[in-house]
């Protein structure tokens, strides 16, 4: 009868550790990132179980969709710059296809400056033997806060906020202004990621196994009016409104197809300097340097103490690319570029 009772109990405490294990999957991603009108599936990203639009494009193709499928499904997309790019399968972790195309986004960055000093204090001793936070004036850097709607990519639709440290490119000195008109003149940008919220599992899962990225999971809320683009970021823990960014449509923005590459130096998985860039294709854009065009308000969360700690300063620049394509490629080992300068 004891070895019965202990066997009983041995059961009891069993099935109490399935369900709680069962309770505990279902409430670990938030009730937020499951919209129950959209039919969803599961893929699995290096050991993660990544829940995806059913359907999706990338639910059917992991990031290898033919042109031929996005010009059934999109007709109204220009296609013909991804034409002339080949994607090559790549293992960042788990397999995938370089570079990622983005095919219909929207995009707000602002340059503030910032103090130079935190921004040092913010970067790996590794990353700062190879690159500087670009000095504009006496300590004062200067850091990019962007905000990203991509309304159709290779990883179904997100949104992303990305806040940066502009820096000197690898290999390079840091001559403050003149390196920032150098980047400008070439439109090739240089930074260091600090913070990347996005508001699907797909993107987070991707960024933090992929790039080594500063992802994590948290709503982000974006909407037009007839005057601005609004992107409100949550704070996770809470749930309650964090970061609102607000940034004015300006007038008469170009239509001249212009190419512009952004790079990012990191720490790989494997604790080696990395670094990992994007290409983009803006077929709308314009830029100002009123600080009135954008509204960046910060409340008590945790993003917000996090940009209060730069001591945010000037606004120099604003730009607007309600339009623009991009080709996101996997990260390599700094010095495979170094190597080739």
């Amino acid at each position: 009868m004891k070895q019965f009772a202990e066997l009983t109990q041995r059961l009891k405490r069993q099935r109490i550790a399935l369900l709680t294990g069962m309770v505990l999957h279902a409430v670990a991603m938030p009730l937020w990132a499951q919209d129950a009108s959209v039919p969803s599936a599961t893929v699995d990203i290096a050991g993660h179980t990544v829940p995806v639009v059913a359907g999706g494009l990338y639910d059917r193709f992991h990031s290898n969709p033919p042109l031929s499928v996005i010009a059934a499904e999109a007709p109204d997309v220009d296609l013909s710059w991804f034409r002339g790019l080949a994607k090559t399968r790549v293992d960042i972790g788990f397999e995938s296809y370089s570079p990622n195309f983005y095919y219909r986004n929207s995009r707000v960055t602002a340059v503030f400056t910032a103090d130079l000093q935190r921004l040092r204090e913010l970067m790996p001793a590794e990353v700062l033997a190879q690159v500087q936070p670009l000095q504009v004036w006496p300590g004062r850097g200067l850091v990019a806060f962007t905000a990203y709607a991509y309304h159709y990519c290779d990883n179904d639709s997100y949104n992303e906020v990305a806040l940066s440290i502009v820096t000197s490119k690898p290999g390079h000195s840091s001559l403050g202004p003149i390196s920032l008109a150098g980047q400008a003149l070439s439109r090739d940008f240089w930074g260091y990621v600090l913070k990347l919220p996005v508001n699907t599992e797909l993107a987070r899962v991707r960024g933090v196994v992929g790039y080594n990225l500063p992802k994590w999971l948290t709503p982000i809320d974006y909407r037009e009016t007839d005057k601005s683009l609004i992107f409100e970021i949550a704070d996770s823990a809470t749930g309650q409104p964090d970061v609102v960014f607000e940034a004015q449509k300006l007038d008469a923005p170009s239509s001249e197809p212009e190419l512009v590459t952004n790079s990012f130096t990191n720490i790989g998985h494997d604790g080696e300097l990395a670094y990992g860039y994007a290409v983009s294709r803006q077929l709308s854009h314009a830029s100002s340097s009123d600080a009135a065009a954008v509204k960046l308000t910060l409340s008590q969360g945790s993003l917000s103490a996090y940009i209060q700690s730069l001591q945010l300063g000037r606004m120099l620049k604003y730009e607007y690319v309600p339009d623009f394509q991009s080709a996101l490629y996997a990260p390599e080992p700094l010095a495979r570029m170094l190597a080739r300068e």
